[in-house]
């Protein structure tokens, strides 16, 4: 459905996104993951005709962007980050504002809005003024936007930022049917664990750069290691971190405040160096949390960065 072949995008002397190449197969759900500044949103603009590649070619269902915008676009369903509609107007009136935009009239714009104010469970606020939803109502009448026209490709940039979790879980599940409905969906997020809920593959972007592309249990499996949290009754000074750095089953160190956050490739063996190290510098811990492999250890063990930073 979707073939990116080295994208390229220069803004002055910044290289925003290096030479990045992948595919995404029709009905896939597909998330694109990285720290802010990475280059995701940025590829999300090329993909959807919002910001002109420097080089490279895009295709969406054998159709290229740089010779067919019209057509491709036409194909694509675009949920920003940000929010995107009118705040004094209803959410039923935001909708066919938006659904005439997509060349929508009569029968069937009233059609699809009824289907896609029933699938984000909005139907009943239907002829309230956006300006009073919640955050995460509001959330879900972008998504309806974007799903007006009935794409063959959904982009999602960060659809779940600033939502309480009971929104949330209703965006995700709202995802989930879409993708088993067949829709091919991009899916960008800051949060590692729906993307390992949702994602059939996820590529993992750094610095404009693609560093990985598989399924989230192949990346786990290949690079995931354990996270030990701790928390001490006071910041640890310089020989702590060093003697923790030295340790061979501890591959980062992250210290902050009060707070440790260490990648460890053996946790028993980790642990111990941890709690030895704690009983000659006589540290005091608060809490310790042991966190198994996941798609945040695998991007640690990649960059050495947190995924939020």
């Amino acid at each position: 459905m979707i073939n990116i072949m080295n994208l390229e995008k220069r803004f002055g002397d910044t290289e925003a996104v290096r030479g990045v190449s992948f595919t995404v197969e029709q009905g896939e759900f597909f998330g694109l993951l990285g720290p802010n500044g990475a280059g995701k949103t940025t590829t999300v603009g090329m993909l959807c005709g919002l910001i002109e590649p420097t080089s490279g070619s895009i295709a969406v269902g054998g159709m290229e962007m740089r010779r067919q915008p019209g057509a491709v676009k036409k194909r694509l369903g675009f949920v920003p980050q940000d929010l995107a509609f009118y705040p004094t107007l209803t959410a039923r009136d935001n909708l066919a504002f938006f659904g005439r935009l997509y060349g929508l009239w009569g029968g069937r714009l009233n059609r699809r809005i009824d289907a896609v104010l029933k699938l984000v469970q909005l139907a009943e606020r239907a002829d309230e003024a956006v300006k009073v939803f919640s955050n995460g109502m509001k959330r879900r009448l972008n998504i309806a936007i974007g799903l007006l026209h009935e794409p063959a490709v959904l982009v999602l940039d960060e659809p779940t930022v600033g939502v309480d979790a009971q929104s949330r879980n209703a965006i995700l599940e709202n995802l989930d049917a879409l993708s088993h409905s067949g829709m091919t969906v991009i899916y960008t997020t800051h949060y590692m664990e729906e993307a390992q809920r949702l994602c059939r593959r996820v590529a993992i972007m750094d610095r404009g750069l693609l560093i990985a592309l598989d399924t989230p249990s192949a990346l786990i499996r290949r690079l995931g290691e354990g996270l030990v949290r701790m928390r001490l009754a006071n910041a640890p000074d310089h020989a702590v971190i060093a003697e923790l750095q030295a340790a061979p089953a501890i591959t980062v160190v992250d210290a902050r405040d009060t707070s440790l956050h260490l990648t460890v490739r053996a946790k028993e063996e980790a642990l111990r160096v941890v709690l030895d190290i704690a009983v000659v510098r006589k540290l005091t811990i608060q809490s310790l949390d042991i966190l198994e492999p996941n798609l945040e250890s695998v991007f640690l063990n990649l960059t050495g960065r947190h995924l939020r930073d």
